[in-house]
Parts: C-alpha cells; structure tokens; sequence
C-alpha cells in the first residue's frame, strides 16, 4: 500500500467516525525542511561554529586542491 491509498483509507476511516481527516501527505514537507535547516543554525551557533555559509566552505575546501593542477608540457 502506498501513502496515498493509505492517506485515502485515513479520510475515508475518519469520514465514517464524523472525524476530521488529517492533512495530505506532502503538506508539510517544506516547513519541516526549514525548521531542521534552522535548528542545525542554532546548533551551530551554540557550539561556536559558523551559521551560514558552512556547505559552501566545506565544498570549497574540498574541491580546492582539484584546481591546483601543473601545466602541461613541465
């Protein structure tokens, strides 16, 4: 069974038992996304680390000795 038929089974249970039916699967997808990203900031900012900018610094470090290459023909 896959989460919209189980969501279809939800509404149609609580629609018998006059309940109202819970939210839509997906609904609150963003708005939990954006309360985990605010939480590693405050996290972050607790253990004195840097809030913003960390993955690209992290990206950068990582790809910057990709860069550093000799040139042809020494």
């Amino acid at each position: 069974m896959n989460v919209s038929q189980q969501y279809a089974l939800d509404v149609f249970r609580a629609a018998q038992r006059g309940e109202p039916a819970g939210p839509a699967p997906g609904l609150h997808d963003t708005a939990v996304l954006r309360e985990v990203r605010d939480y590693r900031r405050f996290e972050a900012v607790l253990a004195g680390r840097p809030a913003h900018g960390r993955v690209r610094a992290a990206l950068a470090r990582r790809f910057a000795g990709s860069r550093r290459r000799p040139a042809a023909g020494c």
